[in-house]
Formats: C-alpha cells, sequence, structure tokens
C-alpha cells in the first residue's frame, strides 16, 4: 500500500521516475501488478487463430514506430509458431498412421515463409527503433540538465522582480514533460535535482509570502485530486478506475508537494483512505473475470463435445456425411480460437483436450477414406466388366435383344459407386465410346429409309451461310444459340457432305470469340443424351480448371503486405480474378440446367 512518506518532498525519486519505473514494472504493486495482469489475459491467454495472428503481426511492422511493440510482436510470434508447429505434428500423425517410416515425413507449412519474412522486417525495425531510443535519451538527459542549471540559477543568482512562484512552477511542469534519459543516468540525475528543489524551497522560507502562495496552490491542487479520487469510488469499469487513481498518484506527487503542515497529514490520510476503498474493488474485477472465464470453458467444453460426438456418428457414414463433419468441425475450430480465456489453471488442460479430440476426429475420418479406397478399387473391377460387355455387344444388331441389354448396363452403371479418381474419366470414355458406337449404329439402320439426308444437307448449308452473316451486334448471342439448336435438330448427311459438320463447328468458335462467350455457356436445345453428357462433363472439367485458377491468384495476393484493391500493382489481378468468377457462376447454372433438365 502506498504511503505518505513515498510520496513526501524529500524522497530522492523525481516525478518522472514514476512513469519511468512503470515501463520496467517496477512501479507500484498495487495499481501495476493488476495492470500486468490484465495484460497477460488480453493478450497471452485469449486464442487467436493463425491467419489473425499473422495479420495483425503484419499490421505491426507496417505501423511508423513498429520497433517499440517488441513485447506483442513477440507473443503472436509465440503463437503463430505455435499452431504451425501443431499443424505440421497433425501432418506427421496423418502421415505415420498411413504406415509411413517417420524419419521420411517431409512438409513445408504454407504460412511458414511469411512468418519467416516478417520476424526479420521486424527484426530490422526494432533495431532502428532501439538506436532512434538511445539518440532522444541523449537529447532528454542534456535538456533536464539544463533544467537543472535553470532550477540552481532560480535561488542562487535569480535577478531582482524575478515571480519566483511562476518560475518554480514553469520548471516543475518541464521537468514531469521531459522525456526518459538511460536508466544508468536516471539515478543520479533524479537526485541532483531534488538537492536543488529541497535548496530552493530553503531559500523560499526566507520569503513568507511566495512560499504560502505555493503552498496555496498545492493545496488546491491536492482538493482537485481528492475531489476526483471520490468520484472514482463509483466508476462502474473498475479497471478504468485503478488506472486513473495511479495517476492521480502521479499527480500528487508532481503537482501537489509541499503544502503547509497542519494540510499535510489531513489531506494525504484522506487521499490514501479513498485509494485503499478504491484498490479493495480489485476483488470485483478479479471475479467479473473469473465468471467470464468459467462461461468461456463451458463453451469449448461444449465444442469439444460436439466434434466428439462428430467423430462418433450412431449411423455407418457415407462420403456425404464426413464431407459435412469436415466443414463442421472447421467452423467449431474456428469458434473455439475466437472464444476468450478460460480459468489459467485448466488453460493447459482444455487445449490439449481439444487438440487430442481434432486428431481423434480426423484419425477415424481419415480411416473411413481408407476403407472407401478398397470399396473404390471393387467398384472400378465391376465397371470395367460393364465396359468389356458393351464393347463385346457394340456390333450386335439384335435389336430386341441388344437394346434392352444396353440400357440395363447403363442402370447398372449408375449404381456402382466411386471409383480412383485417377481412372474416373478414363473408363467414363470408354464406356460411353461403347454405347454410343451400338446407339449411332441403331439409328442409322433403323431410320435409313426415313432420313432424307440430300434434304438435311441442304438445311445445314442454309444454317452455316445464316452463321457466317453473323457479327458481334446487339442480339448477335440470341441468333447463334437459335442457329445451334436448329443445328442440333437435323438429322444425317451424306458421308461426302459430313465436312460441314467441321466447317460449321469452326465458323460457330470464330462467332462465339467476337462475341466474348465460351461454347459451354450457349444455351441450346435438341441435344441427344450422350451430347447432353458429353457437355455436362466437358462443364465438369472447365469448372474444376476455373477453381484452382481461382486459388492460385488469390493466394499469390496473400504474399503482398498491402494486397487491397487500391494496390494499383494489383488491378488487373483482382479484375481478372472477377471475370474467372463470373465465368464460373455461368458455367455452374449451365451445368445445373443440364442437370435438372432445364
Amino acid at each position: 500500500m502506498i504511503t505518505e512518506n513515498n510520496l513526501s518532498e524529500n524522497e530522492e525519486k523525481n516525478p518522472n521516475e514514476v512513469s519511468q519505473e512503470t515501463s520496467e514494472n517496477t512501479s507500484s504493486p498495487d495499481v501495476n501488478q493488476h495492470e500486468d495482469d490484465t495484460e497477460h489475459e488480453e493478450h497471452d491467454d485469449v486464442e487467436i487463430s493463425l491467419a489473425d495472428a499473422l495479420k495483425e503481426m503484419e499490421k505491426i511492422i507496417n505501423t511508423p514506430n513498429a520497433g517499440e511493440n517488441f513485447k506483442r510482436f513477440n507473443q503472436l510470434k509465440e503463437k503463430a509458431s505455435h499452431y504451425i508447429h501443431d499443424e505440421v505434428e497433425d501432418k506427421k500423425h496423418e502421415y505415420v498412421e498411413a504406415g509411413n517410416a517417420p524419419e521420411n515425413f517431409s512438409y513445408e507449412h504454407p504460412s511458414q515463409a511469411k512468418l519467416s519474412a516478417l520476424i526479420n522486417i521486424f527484426r530490422e525495425k526494432h533495431d532502428n527503433f532501439q538506436k532512434g531510443q538511445e539518440e532522444e535519451q541523449k537529447k532528454n538527459l542534456e535538456h533536464r540538465q539544463n533544467i537543472i542549471e535553470r532550477l540552481k540559477n532560480l535561488y542562487t543568482s535569480s535577478e531582482p522582480g524575478v515571480n519566483l512562484f511562476k518560475s518554480i512552477r514553469e520548471i516543475k511542469e518541464e521537468w514531469s514533460k521531459a522525456g526518459q534519459v538511460a536508466k544508468s543516468e536516471f539515478k543520479i540525475l533524479n537526485n541532483n535535482y531534488f538537492h536543488h528543489l529541497n535548496q530552493f524551497y530553503q531559500m523560499l522560507d526566507l520569503n513568507k509570502e511566495f512560499l504560502e502562495q505555493e503552498y496555496s496552490h498545492n493545496l488546491e491542487k491536492r482538493q482537485h485530486i481528492i475531489a476526483r479520487a471520490r468520484e472514482l469510488e463509483n466508476e462502474p469499469v473498475i479497471q478504468k478506475a485503478l488506472n486513473e487513481l495511479q495517476y492521480l498518484h502521479k499527480l500528487w506527487k508532481e503537482e501537489a508537494e509541499p503544502v503547509a503542515e497542519e494540510f499535510r497529514e489531513k489531506t494525504w490520510e484522506e487521499f490514501k483512505e479513498i485509494s485503499n476503498k478504491i484498490h479493495e474493488r480489485k476483488s470485483e474485477l478479479s471475479a467479473a473475470i473469473e465468471q467470464e472465464q468459467t462461461v468461456n470453458l463451458e463453451k469449448k467444453n461444449q465444442i469439444i463435445a460436439e466434434i466428439k460426438k462428430l467423430s462418433e456418428p450412431s449411423e455407418t457414414p457415407n462420403h456425404s456425411y464426413w464431407q459435412n463433419a469436415i466443414r463442421r468441425v472447421e467452423d467449431l475450430r474456428s469458434e473455439f480460437l475466437k472464444t476468450g480465456s478460460v480459468p489459467r489453471k485448466l488453460s493447459n488442460q482444455n487445449w490439449n483436450e481439444f487438440k487430442t479430440t481434432l486428431r481423434g476426429f480426423n484419425t477415424i475420418k481419415n480411416n473411413y477414406y481408407k476403407s472407401l479406397k478398397g470399396s473404390q478399387q471393387t467398384n472400378l473391377e465391376e465397371k470395367l466388366k460393364l465396359i468389356q460387355t458393351a464393347k463385346d455387344n457394340m456390333n450386335n444388331e439384335e435389336w430386341d435383344i441388344a437394346v434392352p441389354l444396353f440400357k440395363k448396363l447403363q442402370e447398372d452403371w449408375k449404381k456402382i459407386g466411386h471409383v480412383p479418381k485417377s481412372m474416373t474419366n478414363k473408363i467414363w470414355d470408354e464406356f460411353r465410346d461403347a454405347c454410343n458406337a451400338f446407339f449411332n449404329n441403331y439409328r442409322e439402320k433403323s431410320n435409313t429409309s426415313t432420313d432424307n439426308w440430300k434434304e438435311n444437307y441442304k438445311n445445314k448449308k442454309a444454317l452455316l451461310d445464316e452463321l457466317k452473316e453473323v457479327s458481334n451486334e446487339e442480339g448477335s448471342i440470341e441468333k447463334i444459340e437459335a442457329i445451334k439448336t436448329a443445328w442440333n435438330n437435323i438429322g444425317k448427311v451424306p458421308r461426302d457432305k459430313i465436312s460441314i459438320n467441321s466447317e460449321f463447328n469452326k465458323t460457330l468458335r470464330e462467332k462465339l470469340k467476337i462475341n466474348k462467350i465460351n461454347e459451354l455457356e450457349l444455351k441450346e436445345e435438341g441435344l441427344s443424351e450422350n451430347q447432353l453428357t458429353d457437355k455436362a462433363r466437358k462443364i465438369k472439367n472447365q469448372i474444376a480448371d476455373l477453381e484452382a485458377e481461382i486459388v492460385k491468384l488469390e493466394n499469390n495476393l496473400s504474399f503482398f503486405n498491402k494486397s487491397s484493391r487500391e494496390n494499383p500493382l494489383l488491378k488487373d489481378t483482382y479484375n481478372t480474378i472477377d471475370e474467372k468468377k463470373a465465368h464460373l457462376e455461368t458455367l455452374k447454372q449451365n451445368l445445373h440446367n443440364i442437370i435438372a433438365g432445364e
């Protein structure tokens, strides 16, 4: 507890020592110890995601005085390093679980390079900040020495007519505002200042008028400080009251000393009593923090319980279940990290339980997909049998037997589950080609007697000539769509005229290019089932390619410190991303229309 002796006018420490020592965590334990605890709660215990930690580190190094945020930057660096280490360990855990040797594990975390770059940049800025501090302290030392010299002259060689009261107030105020000096210089400098200040007051004893004026001014200051302290007794925000009380004690020492003997003890006891009452309210703050941390612990335990529940589904899970569960767990993980601190004694236990639960979920999920690979191989074998049957019968012209057979093959194909991704397109192309060959032969033989191929050629030639006349004026796209739909509804042409199809496709691509539209975005009707299937596959492939391109461009932007749209260097990149996203949405809508049969 602070005592009157700590603040006496003969104490060696000067007013600025309070502020200087505060930065070194050596000031009054009653006030600053609690502030240290609050700061620890604010920065050390509150969970923050890896992305947010890197973002805040980048924000710090872009501030004008980045070097002075050394403590906060180090806290964020430790958090980021901790997350990267945990995620690398998770990858290693999965790698070893898959049956690999631990010594062969190799993984570079995607955020490691950025973290290293931020640390190197901050180190350089902190070094520059330290040099600047040293230069500033030298200037402050010289300034304080000049103030002491003026104080000395005030009582040793004052000229007649000098207002001593005004002069001493100016000197004391200037001293309180002077900046920090090196720690090695401070004690001697401080003792020197108070020595001359005491000498001044001894001289002032010879002039009762000036001394009484000084006493009166300081007493008024004390009364104002006491009045403000009384108001703080009812301040609802306890931490705010404690912080301001510390400032009032600083003012008491700097600006309210000395006073007449009859008021000295009385005013100090009054101020001390109010201070003690405010400090007693710290228990309220601790209770509020404890209550909030208890609520946070309950929320985090509920999150852990939900992840455990997702790891143990009541029914046999399928691919769809695990995909939904993965998204939900990612949301829960983000929610856990955003939830505030928990009681310190349970913090490590809660965090370890969370990590263990996450790893347990990943292990069960990975085991499912390992077993799925086995069933995918079985599915592949089943589909290969269907392909072989289709190839053996694609030239079969016993229509009563072959047509039902191929329809049955197509139905069976749909019922068989997933196959390894690397084989999906290959086997589908083989099966589709065999089915198309059969049905094309079937239609050709069935419709030969009724198809007027020469008339079809005449109609297609007219459509081709019409397509050649299309420009890029308004309504051109609708004309192209109408021509393409009409083309789809026309049957075969004579074999010696079949080149018209290639000419039409070539002209179509040219017209689409000048109208800046992709063929897959055309609205067309009259497509056969096979044509629709082929178009859907092409759209799916293009969607996958576009999504990969967008992810790559967005990842590239993350390596820029200022990756906003206002950055002129990135303007074209953002425009490209917007164009690709718009194209992506159009393709997705077209795919939806095909699947829905619209």
